[in-house]
């Protein structure tokens, strides 16, 4: 009886936990939610100009790829980001020649000991690094810019995107939920 108790015990606690597999298939989907103007990352809204609903729908493409189209009032843009576990979130990164404009070198040329290609690279992971430490430590300088992520456990997706109007920058963020 002890024993099957035990059996019973593991089965549901095992049967219960999520891969890391599971955690990052579950930020494919649509979410619906917000598109924000703002003048920074860190600003508050600019006052009655492109605040709006947005969808935004997020397709895995494989070998740490996804591809967000977000759309709403007027924006219907598709882009391809990176993405690493980072305990509960997953957070993005820029791919191919943005990662190259915004960060000065391709991705991949600041990477020690693989051959500069997402499954290679992650194959050198210290214990204690999630997936995202150890991009951001190989990849990236302090004081990087980045734009956004998944919180996996509140099913949310957040992500700002670098616009010009005319000669003038701002970000317009998307913020929704599955």
């Amino acid at each position: 009886m002890i024993v099957f108790l035990l059996g019973t015990v593991l089965i549901a606690v095992t049967s219960c936990q999520k891969s890391n597999d599971d955690v990052v298939n579950s930020i494919d989907g649509i979410y619906t939610g917000t598109l924000t103007r703002t003048s920074s990352l860190k600003s508050v809204n600019l006052v009655g100009i492109g605040a709006g609903e947005g969808t935004a729908e997020v397709t895995m493409m494989g070998d740490h790829q996804i591809q967000v189209q977000c759309t709403g009032e007027g924006i219907d843009t598709t882009f391809m980001l990176n993405y690493y576990a980072n305990n509960d979130s997953i957070m993005v990164c820029l791919t191919g020649n943005d990662f190259m404009h915004m960060y000065g070198h391709m991705l991949g040329e600041g990477h020690m000991g693989g051959s500069g290609h997402m499954g290679d690279m992650m194959g050198d992971i210290q214990p204690g690094e999630t997936e995202w430490t150890h991009h951001m430590s190989d990849e990236h300088q302090p004081g990087d810019l980045h734009f956004g992520g998944f919180d996996v456990k509140m099913g949310t997706f957040t992500y700002s995107m670098q616009m010009m109007d005319g000669d003038s920058p701002y970000y317009l963020t998307f913020n929704g939920a599955k």
